[in-house]
């Protein structure tokens, strides 16, 4: 098909499309996120197609196989559901493919043993799971649903619908309104509203005649997050369609996707959906056949974190060394050739068709005050559901954890959160009784608030509530920590990464970071005063007041929150020479409980330096001598046998 030329045309082709499918084909979508993809979901489609091609399944039940994005359920990977049945499998293999085909497609019956089963009770349908049932799906709602290689998909789904109406029925000017009474903020981590920012932009644009820019931030590089990639590979006309709208409320013709090059796949789907886009006008001169002209085109990241930050990306894309540059100028004043640029996350502008779809006020009637909409996050580290999570702003945070996660695997204790990547802050579960003397740490006012000393978990998720706690949302990566983590070890490591990735050019942040971690360095192995933890606080806010961009002035978030609710285990290091969560091998020694150790060996078999010692249904011990105190038998031990002292 050619070129649309006008709204009756994209109508036409998605009322076409919509009479096309028959709705008693079977639809098979088989999950290539980036987790099923790692456990072999791309050998599970090629199965399903095999197997149906060599079975010769008969017409009436002939399915369709579709690869599609994340469905988010990434522990139970690899993610198979089946349409119209509502079936939905969990952890399928190749050697299942057949038995799907056989018993699901062919029969219409359930294969029990695939179902996702929790305390008994196994759920048909991924809509009934509690990972599922409690979310709030807008920007994933078509992510898994939909083909992302197929633009026909996206356009029965309702894709560029928002574009055309926003052309045909109203002005640029009441387009920035609806954004700005929405409230939507930006996703990207630093929370402005967007609104504001594309009012500036227009405004400096208005005063200053000349080319205006926009940008889409892909560039996510916190350990553990992969909100913006999920969005990118499993539904990328919703972020295409969210920058059209833009350039038409910014009098943009041109717009730039920044996407880190470890994004293969992201990078790869973006680029065959705008082709697919200017293929059928959605992209390009007078699209639609309106005034806008606008079009987009893919910059690589080459892995450098701080060009995470707006000016760092803008210089990127330029060709310059990706460095922030003090502000101000802002973006919006002076950015790509020093022109007004709008820079948004690319979840940010994947919430704008919505808002257009539905109204400013059922978008500001989602979430919470001042923080408004869904949000998606990243669940990860030891929590029983990992995976990806779209809630409304204002969530508790035992809410996510707890009902959405699953808790804590086992019997060990949630411990803590650490909420906005390497640049966020460690925030307790439970936050014990705060002597006297550590009130001034307290920077959440629990009392004022209403939270008893045990009732952190009830903390809301919104830009605000964090911010309270000492961390900030960021982008959405959130990694659960139970009593086996080590808050020290954890504030070293995202340090030594921020250190790393730092750019060095302003002196507090070159040095600063240095020298923070040389204090961390010294308490893992036990060396230290108490008085090196106050001066350590004094070197992490000299590194917030003094930082040139936001890498430096939220690189101390993790050492700063951890010493303000983890005080005692700094202490512990320090003084006492242990480490309460058996992590800085200094200071640990392992082993095994002769009353608790069940003689099954799975120490002994999985100890690298075979320093465990025994005979099955006997007892097991440890040389210390040949410890290498890597902790691999206490993480295999069945019945937790396994002690550190």
């Amino acid at each position: 098909m050619g070129k649309l030329k006008d709204l009756t045309d994209l109508e036409t082709l998605r009322e076409r499309l919509l009479k096309e499918q028959n709705p008693d084909q079977p639809v098979v979508r088989v999950c290539l996120g980036p987790s099923c993809l790692a456990l072999g979901a791309d050998k599970v489609a090629q199965a399903f197609k095999s197997t149906i091609r060599k079975k010769g399944v008969r017409a009436a039940v002939q399915p369709l196989i579709k690869e599609t994005g994340c469905h988010g359920f990434c522990s139970q990977g690899p993610l198979v559901s089946l349409s119209p049945s509502n079936l939905f499998y969990v952890g399928v293999k190749t050697e299942d493919v057949p038995d799907i085909v056989e018993t699901s497609l062919v029969k219409g019956e359930v294969l029990e043993r695939l179902l996702y089963s929790d305390n008994g009770t196994g759920y048909r349908s991924a809509a009934d799971i509690p990972f599922y049932k409690l979310q709030q799906k807008i920007i994933l709602r078509n992510v898994g649903l939909l083909d992302p290689l197929d633009i026909n998909d996206a356009i029965q789904a309702g894709a560029y619908r928002s574009l055309a109406q926003i052309l045909t029925q109203m002005s640029p000017e009441e387009v920035i309104e609806t954004v700005t009474i929405s409230g939507l903020r930006g996703r990207g981590g630093g929370g402005f509203p967007t609104g504001f920012k594309w009012l500036r932009a227009r405004e400096y644009a208005r005063v200053n005649p000349g080319p205006v820019y926009i940008v889409g931030n892909g560039d996510e590089g916190d350990p553990g997050a992969f909100m913006d990639r999920a969005i990118m590979e499993g539904d990328p006309h919703l972020i295409l369609e969210g920058m059209a709208i833009g350039a038409y409320a910014l009098g943009a013709k041109q717009g730039f996707i920044y996407v880190r090059d470890e994004y293969p796949f992201a990078i790869r789907t973006l680029q065959i959906a705008i082709e697919q886009a200017r293929r059928l006008g959605l992209l390009g001169k007078n699209i639609l056949g309106s005034v806008l002209s606008f079009d987009l085109q893919i910059n690589r990241g080459a892995g450098a974190f701080v060009c995470g930050e707006e000016t760092a990306l803008l210089a990127s894309i330029e060709g310059r060394v990706g460095e922030p540059v003090t502000r101000p100028p802002y973006p919006v004043e002076q950015g790509l050739w020093q022109r007004p640029t709008v820079i948004n996350n690319v979840e940010t502008w994947a919430n704008v068709p919505h808002i257009i779809e539905k109204g400013a006020n059922w978008y500001a009637n989602l979430g919470v005050p001042h923080s408004t909409g869904t949000k998606i996050f990243s669940l990860v580290g030891k929590v029983r559901n990992t995976g990806l999570v779209e809630v409304p702003m204002g969530i508790t945070l035992g809410g996510i954890v707890e009902e959405i996660g699953g808790g804590v695997p086992g019997q060990d204790t949630f411990k803590a959160v650490q909420t906005g990547g390497p640049s966020g802050g460690i925030i307790p579960y439970e936050l014990k009784e705060l002597p006297p003397e550590d009130l001034k740490y307290d920077r959440l006012g629990l009392q004022a608030r209403g939270f008893s000393p045990t009732e952190l978990k009830q903390l809301q998720v919104d830009f605000e509530s964090l911010a309270q706690a000492g961390s900030i949302m960021g982008s959405g990566g959130m990694i659960v920590m139970d009593d086996h983590d080590c808050v020290v070890d954890v504030a070293r490591y995202f340090l030594r990464f921020l250190e790393e990735e730092s750019c060095g050019k302003c002196l507090p942040c070159r040095l600063g970071l240095t020298g923070m971690l040389e204090f961390l360095d010294n308490f893992a192995r036990g060396r230290g005063t108490p008085a090196d933890i106050d001066a350590l606080e004094s070197l992490g806010q000299a590194l917030v007041d003094g930082s040139l961009c936001g890498l430096g002035k939220s690189a101390p978030n993790s050492v700063l929150t951890s010493i303000r609710y983890f005080r005692d285990e700094y202490l512990a290091h320090i003084v006492d020479h242990k480490c309460p969560g058996g992590v800085c091998r200094d200071l640990i020694t392992f082993s095994i409980d002769p009353e608790t150790c069940n003689g099954c060996g799975l120490c002994a078999k999985h100890c690298p330096e075979a320093c465990i010692t025994g005979k099955k249904k006997k007892l097991f011990t440890i040389n210390t001598a040949d410890c290498i105190r890597c902790g691999v038998c206490r993480d295999v031990c069945p019945v937790n046998a396994v002690q550190v002292t």
